[in-house]
């Protein structure tokens, strides 16, 4: 067998943590995509941790109807959900 590139890595690490956001996503609610965010911001390395914090603030600020979540293991922001 051959070894796995490290894209095919990361492929299947986002993979992992979308289904596990399609398990949480029926019983989360606003508060807890929030949360979620604001842990995975907090997991980044600097410089990119200031600016997602920064985005977050901006996003929440301009638009706060958009509902905060992780999409493939990443920060996002949702329209109606």
């Amino acid at each position: 067998m051959t070894p796995k590139k490290d894209t095919q890595k990361s492929a299947d690490g986002a993979m992992k943590e979308r289904v596990q956001e399609l398990k949480t996503s029926a019983r989360a609610d606003k508060a807890d995509g929030e949360s979620a965010v604001l842990a995975k911001i907090a997991e980044m390395r600097e410089p990119d941790r200031a600016m997602a914090k920064r985005l977050h603030a901006i996003i929440k600020a301009i638009a706060p109807t958009l509902s905060p979540r992780t999409w493939y293991g990443m920060p996002a922001y949702a329209k109606d959900g």
